[in-house]
């Protein structure tokens, strides 16, 4: 007889299930929309690997054997298991998938990169935000949010992780009183009034349009075209390189501000084992562009 761990068909051993279910040949085959013949066939082949009858027809249809019925609850608590362990993985495999929110000017390459690299059966998208998108985290748009902190969501409902973290450079027009300085203060830019975007809740936010009467803006390409009018100055980590693509622009630094710092964000007590696997690949790979 052969390994029966090895060898035996589940198959098979359904077929002899239904069979048994419907005590009669011909119904059971309508059940499986099979032949009869082929049927009558597979059951014997089990029946041969076991080397035991399981059936015996009679007039009424077909009964099973002593030996059949006690291979029957066996043969049912196989096929549970064989679902049940079916079951664990497709649903394993649906927690395998993860949608990656980001801001403004970060760069989330090589963390998307790396989670793959570690798992690449799973599903790992991105997404895009504006100012418009403040609650894609919050209503399940996005399963995480890589963003500058501080963001505004409340601590019992969001764990953020810290990342890395920039310094602040002062962007003017050319021209402008402070384009020539070496640097500035943080205490030169206290008293100016801010435009923030949605995401940008506290003084020192990591993205701030100063001047008065400004706005809330929501292009990042508006709020350089304001500055290079001189309507206003932005505050930008200097790790955003976008504005020195304009040469009537000029970026200073900006001594005594508190750095920027862009953080991973979800929220608590979300099961996806992918936010956690998020947040150690992005550990691992995400750092502070050189300045």
């Amino acid at each position: 007889m052969s390994d029966l761990g090895q060898d035996l068909e589940l198959r098979l051993v359904r077929h002899f299930t239904v069979v048994a279910a419907h005590q009669h040949f011909g119904r059971a085959a309508a059940d499986l929309h099979m032949a009869q013949p082929a049927l009558s066939r597979q059951i014997q082949r089990l029946e041969k690997y076991l080397g035991v009858r399981l059936l015996d027809r009679v007039p009424q249809g077909a009964r099973l054997t002593p030996a059949g019925q006690s291979f029957l609850p066996r043969a049912q608590a196989l096929l549970q298991a064989a679902r049940q362990a079916e079951l664990a993985v497709r649903e394993q495999a649906e927690t395998e998938r993860i949608v990656i929110g980001y801001v403004e000017d970060l760069v989330i390459t090589a963390a998307v990169q790396e989670l793959r690299r570690r798992h690449p059966d799973a599903e790992v998208a991105t997404r895009y935000l504006s100012c418009r998108d403040v609650g894609a985290l919050s209503d399940q748009r996005v399963d995480a949010l890589i963003a500058r902190a501080p963001l505004p969501f409340s601590a019992d409902d969001v764990f953020t992780t810290p990342l890395y973290e920039e310094a602040r450079m002062l962007v003017v027009p050319r021209g402008h009183p402070l384009a020539d300085r070496a640097s500035v203060t943080a205490e030169e830019l206290a008293g100016e009034e801010a435009a923030p975007c949605a995401f940008e809740t506290a003084d020192w936010t990591s993205y701030r349009i100063l001047g008065a009467g400004v706005p809330p803006i929501e292009s990042y390409e508006d709020k350089l075209e304001l500055v290079a009018s001189g309507r206003a100055i932005a505050v930008l980590p200097v790790g955003d390189r976008r504005s020195s693509l304009r040469p009537d622009l000029v970026t200073v630094p900006i001594d005594g501000a508190p750095p920027s710092q862009v953080v991973l964000a979800g929220r608590k007590g979300d099961p996806n084992p992918m936010i956690r696997n998020l947040r150690l690949a992005a550990e691992a790979v995400l750092t502070a562009p050189a300045a």
